[in-house]
């Protein structure tokens, strides 16, 4: 009876849409560590922005967000602050607003009843078997609990274990992402995004959403939260207002720098979403390459009968995937330079003036 045929590590954005694209007559079992309902355990800090690639995922599945995942309000523009230079611009954007944790359950809610989902689990051991089979021991509910499975996917994340036991010696750039909530108290919400070469070689942001304002970056692990303060300090020189923190956050983000930080698997374990190196570099945006990279492998699971190699064939499936996703690598080398941007922005291409 704890045997499957499809192991899912991680029910993001990534493996929940898996989890629910896979044919009916797969055993599987998802294992995730958010609990299944209400704002108690694990969640992802994020924005919580749609963007324009993601909504095409919604198309496609024929999809329709429910109201209460969205939020308030939907802004129409990103205004770009380089605290170096001081220049400040607006360009047109076309994200959806949303809150993300009610978003990343309201997708678990979709999942088909006949996946056998295991919540607010903790991933503890995986072995593969003489057969080739893989042996995947959790905990739920203060019990360790063992399961076997023929195929193995990785959707838990930046800090995926499933990719740490396949690529021991791979590492992808990381940044700490450092995200803390206030009440919003601005005349007139905005999204921002925030460039500090003297801070990270990253990014950072900022979105106004239902009452609150949420301000973020993305920080050289060693100094994030140092690092965090004192671009709140300097953005308060630009109109930004703080009070007192309602919520802070944290998480490990990754960043990938080469062609060879994406990595899909091997030996029937898969990577998706951002745990196969999938997010843009450029933006930090991976829900549409969740959506996408976990079409594109529950396509060759739901065929998975006629003895070919499944491994081979996710990599050259996702081949377009993961040169759009160089793409972003070149956009962000662009973006980040500081001569560069200010190159952009003094320019005014595509700014819009705002009376």
């Amino acid at each position: 009876m704890n045997d499957y045929d499809i192991a899912i590590i991680g029910l993001g954005p990534a493996g929940a849409t898996l989890a629910r694209l896979l044919d009916s007559r797969l055993r599987v079992i998802a294992l995730d560590k958010k609990r299944d309902n209400g704002d108690e355990g694990f969640q992802k800090p994020c924005g919580g922005l749609l963007a324009t690639d993601a909504q095409r995922g919604f198309i496609r599945f024929n999809l329709n967000l429910p109201t209460d995942v969205l939020a308030n309000p939907q802004i129409f523009s990103v205004k770009t602050y380089d605290l170096n230079t001081r220049l400040i611009r607006n360009y047109q954007r076309t994200y959806v607003n949303i809150n993300r944790h009610p978003f990343d359950l309201w997708l678990k809610t979709l999942i088909p009843p006949a996946v056998d989902v295991r919540h607010d689990t903790l991933c503890r051991r995986i072995g593969r078997l003489d057969d080739g089979r893989y042996r995947v021991t959790f905990s739920q509910n203060g019990r360790e609990e063992v399961i076997t499975a023929r195929y193995l996917i990785g959707a838990d994340g930046a800090n995926s274990m499933i990719r740490r036991n396949l690529y021991p010696d791979h590492h992808i750039r990381q940044y700490l992402a450092v995200q803390q909530w206030f009440p919003d108290r601005h005349p007139v919400p905005f999204y921002s995004c925030i460039f500090d070469a003297a801070l990270t070689d990253c990014y950072a942001w900022s979105i106004s959403k239902d009452g609150y304002f949420i301000i973020g970056g993305a920080f050289p692990l060693k100094s994030a939260t140092a690092n965090f303060e004192q671009m709140k300090a300097k953005l308060g020189g630009f109109g930004f207002r703080f009070g007192e923190a309602v919520k802070s956050e944290k998480c490990i983000v990754l960043c990938p720098s080469r062609f060879c930080d994406f990595r899909c698997g091997q030996d029937n374990v898969f990577l998706i979403g951002e745990a196969a190196g999938f997010i843009s570099a450029s933006s930090l945006e991976g829900i549409s390459y969740a959506f996408d990279s976990s079409e594109i492998l529950s396509r060759l699971l739901n065929h998975a009968d006629d003895g070919s190699n499944l491994n081979r064939r996710y990599w050259a499936a996702t081949r377009r995937l993961r040169l759009k996703l160089y793409g972003k690598i070149l956009k962000a080398a662009v973006l980040t330079s500081p001569l560069l941007r200010k190159w952009i922005m003094r320019s005014k291409i595509s700014h819009i003036a705002v009376e």
